[in-house]
């Protein structure tokens, strides 16, 4: 049985900032989502506020309102939402301690690592609770340098980048899984950031809290270990920020550790501006398309689209242009599911086909 959790998304959920809660309403193979905390939605239906569907999961305008009101005390307190700083705001300090006192464990995903406060570790042993920094890296030690093994990898790996970050590459990552998953598929998903791993990613790391030295090393890894343990018929990597962000670098690494063998992207046509840095222009689909190809060689196959601020009539035309102009089929997962990503795939790696075949079979 799943452990029960409370996301915090104070002001955030459904905003690009709150794209850990938003995830995990979507998705939690981990955790049973009993609801988010957000006061300026308090009363609605997660599900019903973020895609238009009901789940059953509500929002709380505050912790106490959330404990008032469940049956029972959550197994954990999640922090859900990933500021680009990354850092805990101070009003919140007292929010994280009351949920100990109320016997949750903490789920961390910033950067700020609570094990490391002295505070809060006094209070995790007062109240016998745990705590979990989603993101806090091994030990250097532990860590590991590129070595080539990925290079002897023949089962097709697919990586899911963007033109920036917060654009739902991890959500049609997970999408995409689920739907090779259900065409009998052995699927292996690799998670680069805390809201994969939480969701419940078995192989994955927080890409952004290693050092650039073993950024590339710690992704192979994963791969590896993914590839040796599951025998998978493909393998799915998540992208992080975009090759072209000014401000991240996780992508190259993605790139440069997973060697993929094919790459979608992922846009959102009417965001103008980077998300977290609003005085830069988002990059164009087709230029971070070349600046992928110029940077490896990878072929990107297909693209996707995050419809935000877009009617269903933008999303297809944006479909009907992108495939006009880059020749690449384009969908939007989210509205019309994966059917064109998995043709593509089945055209590019026919072999993929049988398996599906021998597996219905038997």
């Amino acid at each position: 049985m799943k452990e029960t959790a409370i996301v915090y998304c104070e002001s955030k959920f459904g905003t690009m900032d709150g794209k850990t809660a938003n995830g995990l309403v979507r998705s939690s193979g981990k955790y049973q989502i009993v609801g988010v905390i957000d006061s300026t939605k308090a009363g609605l239906d997660a599900g019903e506020y973020l895609e238009e569907k009901r789940n059953n999961i509500p929002v709380f305008e505050s912790l106490e309102h959330a404990l008032g009101n469940l049956s029972e005390v959550p197994d954990q307190f999640i922090y859900g939402i990933a500021p680009s700083e990354g850092f805990l705001k101070s009003n919140e300090r007292e929010i994280v301690l009351t949920a100990m006192e109320q016997g949750m464990n903490i789920v961390n995903t910033l950067h700020e690592f609570f094990t490391d406060d002295e505070e809060f570790v006094k209070h995790s042993l007062k109240f016998e609770v745990t705590i979990h920094d989603v993101r806090k890296p091994p030990q250097k030690k532990d860590m590991h340098l590129f070595s080539g093994r990925i290079l002897n990898v023949k089962t097709p790996i697919i990586a899911v980048l963007g033109t920036d970050s917060a654009v739902g590459k991890r959500t049609t990552s997970v999408l995409l899984e689920e739907a090779l998953t259900n065409k009998g598929l052995n699927v292996a998903f690799v998670a680069t950031g805390q809201t994969g791993l939480i969701q419940g990613a078995k192989y994955g790391v927080a890409i952004d809290a290693i050092p650039s030295q073993f950024m590339t090393g710690e992704i192979e890894n994963q791969i590896m270990r993914a590839y040796e343990n599951e025998n998978p018929d493909i393998i799915i990597v998540e992208g992080q920020g975009a090759l072209s962000h000014p401000a991240y670098i996780s992508a190259c690494s993605i790139i440069r550790g997973s060697r993929p063998s094919s790459i979608i992207v992922q846009h959102p046509p009417k965001r103008e501006n980077l998300g977290d840095f609003s005085y830069m222009k988002m990059p164009t689909l087709k230029s971070e398309i070349d600046l992928i190809g110029a940077f490896s060689k990878s072929e990107v196959i297909a693209v996707t689209i995050n419809h935000e601020d877009m009617s269903d009539k933008e999303v297809l035309e944006a479909v009907s242009e992108y495939e006009k102009d880059l020749k690449l089929p384009a969908t939007d997962v989210l509205k019309h599911g994966c059917d064109k990503l998995i043709d593509r795939f089945f055209e590019v790696y026919p072999e993929l086909k049988s398996k599906i075949k021998k597996v219905l079979v038997n």
